[in-house]
């Protein structure tokens, strides 16, 4: 029997975590939205590719929660998207709305699932996905560091003229503005970045990997990034369900690693069948350590919002 994973939210980020999901052959899809019709209809477009492209799978679009029961991972991307001159924070109070409404009604279906959140802000909604699920750490994980990590490889790899395939990256902390970079842990083809570009011109690609969201949204006008963001979701399924043990940076709820508590923040953990397996800890620097400790003030400052909407 093939993995069941389902997808609330039939909007760009979910209908294309969908597509690669099809093309992968990772796992039976169910497609579900709010608004009749919709994922239905993207449901049924996406089968029909199924001979073209040759995957064998079953994709169902619906708008009914009893639909999803049994899944092994539910991806959770619904929700309003960010608009040019729109912070992550200014979504907390319709976001959280959102977010209650689906696990309340898709985790009890669901008891053994992991819940990966994508939508923003994306540690907030994932503590909250904790909290409305009652599930236990490891099976609720907010998607972000791998999104952040590509968008920083891609502009690093561009930057030595290198292949996007030999650059390894590890980033930290919130997701989009306050990541943390970790240059020290930063490679290509296993030789440190450093050898390859100046320190100056590393400073700017972080800034720019930092504002990588919100670049894409200036640049749209009227909607933000889909095409990255369901890639990282699809690789987050793909360890998931094939249990890969993939060494990533998730959004994690944290218990004293790094000197922090009662949050969710972006560290590389051990991915795979039982979500987060384990939370890797790396030796850090004062400089690090200190950028970690701002980041993660800024994401409590976003979970205290969130406690008082």
């Amino acid at each position: 029997m093939r993995p069941k994973v389902t997808i609330i939210g039939s909007g760009f980020v979910g209908s294309t975590s969908a597509h690669w999901i099809a093309a992968k052959e990772l796992a039976d899809v169910v497609l579900l939205d709010i608004i009749e019709g919709i994922p239905q209809g993207k449901a049924l477009d996406l089968a029909e590719a199924a001979p073209i492209e040759g995957f064998d799978l079953h994709i169902r679009g619906t708008n009914d929660y009893g639909d999803t029961a049994g899944s092994d991972v539910i991806v959770v991307t619904s929700g309003a998207p960010r608009k040019p001159g729109m912070s992550r924070e200014d979504l907390i109070k319709v976001n959280a709305t959102i977010t209650r409404d689906c696990i309340s009604k898709a985790a009890p279906l669901s008891p053994n699932a992991v819940i990966v959140m994508v939508n923003n802000p994306l540690d907030t909604m994932a503590y909250l996905a904790r909290e409305v699920s009652g599930f236990p750490r490891n099976r609720v994980v907010g998607q972000a560091g791998v999104l952040d990590s590509a968008r920083y490889r891609t502009f690093i790899a561009h930057e030595a003229g290198v292949s996007v395939e030999d650059v390894q990256a590890m980033l930290m902390g919130g997701h989009g503005d306050e990541m943390v970079p970790l240059p020290r842990f930063t490679t290509i083809g296993g030789i440190p970045v450093t050898e390859f570009i100046s320190a100056e011109r590393l400073d700017a690609i972080v800034d720019r990997a930092r504002r990588g969201g919100g670049e894409i949204v200036n640049l749209l006008k009227t909607g933000s990034a889909y095409f990255a963001p369901s890639a990282a979701t699809v690789q987050m399924v793909e360890a998931i369900v094939r249990d890969k043990k993939r060494v990533i940076p998730c959004a994690a709820y944290l218990e004293g690693e790094y000197g922090l508590h009662d949050l969710y923040f972006g560290v590389p953990v051990v991915l795979g069948a039982g979500g987060i397996e384990r939370i890797i800890e790396l030796p850090l620097d004062a400089h690090e350590q200190a950028l970690v400790e701002r980041s993660a003030a800024a994401v409590r400052s976003s979970i205290d919002a969130l406690k008082g909407a």
